[in-house]
């Protein structure tokens, strides 16, 4: 998948956000304090309220230092979830999120321009954004990113702080 996306920041708060994917003619915007929208119409993320329900997406980044530790998220999280999917943008999963085609995702080492525009629609759509800790999330100020409906975001969380301390929930099967 590719994109446009451009997000606005003045005084250092993000006020307006736009992704445009070209393939499907979607254009997915948002100003702060105004809502989101899906080609002119508003958009709210998901109502799922259990983990076990949801659909989330990962993104693995190029720099592979951050392969390792995603792993151990991507298993954890496909057990705990319905499953897990990888379009290959940050920005496209952010949008599908407060469209509510997904229910939630994460990817560390992002860029700011992969995230401003779709943590701003996310917001505005009705969801929540942090950073991998739970506080709250700047593009500026961590690569790693954290976005949900809201209703998941403590369980999200949850799992997070698990494997933050190397406990984990389902174990690895071994080959051979």
């Amino acid at each position: 998948m590719f994109n446009v996306t451009l997000g606005l920041e003045r005084a250092g708060e993000l006020v307006a956000g736009v992704i445009y994917d070209p393939i499907r003619q979607e254009l997915f915007t948002a100003e702060r304090g105004a809502g989101a929208y899906l080609n002119n119409r508003r958009i709210r993320v998901s109502d799922v309220q259990q983990l076990g329900d949801s659909l989330a997406s990962t993104g693995f980044p190029s720099r592979k230092r951050h392969h390792n530790v995603n792993i151990h998220f991507y298993y954890q999280l496909a057990m705990a979830s319905h499953g897990v999917r990888r379009t290959g943008s940050a920005a496209i999963d952010l949008a599908y999120v407060a469209c509510g085609r997904l229910d939630f995702f994460w990817e560390f080492g992002l860029k700011p321009w992969d995230m401003a525009a779709g943590s701003l629609i996310v917001q505005e759509a009705g969801g929540r954004v942090s950073d991998m800790k739970g506080a709250p999330h700047s593009v500026t100020g961590s690569e790693h990113l954290l976005a949900d409906n809201g209703a998941l975001h403590g369980q999200v969380l949850e799992i997070f702080d698990e494997i933050f301390h190397g406990q984990f929930r389902a174990t690895m099967p071994s080959i051979g």
